[in-house]
């Protein structure tokens, strides 16, 4: 497949002025794209911004891509991030990748193309963990990080799992899955009066929490137990644990 005439023949394409190998191209006022080639030419490295858009953006995420194109696309990992990423007037701190069988774009007019693409787009770096599997890389990229959205907010990475006796509510997956910090906060709440109940937690480095209600508030993880905490304090320690990049 020769890239460069493909991503020429693009609807409304266009160069990407300021960077090699490089268009821009949308489909109607809401989809706007932006790609350019790898170093080697053999792959392509695609943005893309639904409603909202800006090329400035655009243009710093593909060119922070390709300078970080091994840390990025040079793994196995079906999600990869490299932090270090800035921009005037955003709040994102990296940029990170999917694999072609994490985002499918292209798989309808062009198979041959999403094989050989992966989304690069503005995060933060508290959302990836580098070990997800192909499935949890799915999730988070479909799902829960709208990456095309680039007005977002951060969506740091976490898995849980908790009990309740109380309310009877708790986890019906295996071990820890993916959720929302929001889910985090609500759900601790509950614990208080609920003995033989559990919150536990796995932030993006890997490390676990757990907080427990025995008549007063247990948290343990990587700081070892700590007992007397107020729920504000568990809360904030809570929050702490998912910032940590």
């Amino acid at each position: 497949m020769d890239l460069q005439t493909t991503l020429a023949g693009f609807p409304n394409a266009t160069p990407l002025d300021g960077l090699d190998q490089a268009w821009k191209w949308s489909l109607g006022p809401v989809l706007h794209f932006a790609g350019v080639l790898s170093e080697d030419g053999t792959r392509l490295l695609q943005t893309n911004q639904r409603g909202r858009h800006d090329d400035e953006l655009a243009r710093a995420v593909l060119a922070f891509a390709r300078e970080h194109e091994q840390a990025l696309i040079g793994t196995d990992r079906p999600i990869a991030a490299v932090p270090g990423f800035s921009a005037d007037g955003y709040v994102f701190d990296a940029v990170a990748a999917t694999a072609p069988e994490v985002h499918g774009h292209h798989k309808a007019q062009n198979p041959d193309l999403t094989a050989v693409t992966y989304i690069v787009f503005p995060a933060f770096a508290t959302e990836v963990s580098g070990r997800e599997s192909l499935e949890e890389a799915q999730a988070r990229y479909q799902k829960m990080l709208s990456p095309a959205e680039i007005g977002r907010e951060a969506v740091p990475f976490l898995k849980m799992s908790f009990d309740n006796p109380r309310t009877g509510g708790g986890s019906t997956n295996p071990g820890r899955a993916l959720t929302y910090p929001r889910m985090l906060r609500q759900e601790i709440p509950q614990l208080e009066g609920a003995p033989g109940g559990f919150v536990e937690w796995e932030n993006r480095t890997g490390e676990v929490w757990r907080v427990a209600w025995e008549g007063e508030w247990v948290l343990s993880g990587a700081e070892g137990e700590r007992r007397g905490m107020s729920l504000d304090d568990v809360l904030d320690v809570a929050d702490r644990t998912l910032l940590l990049s």
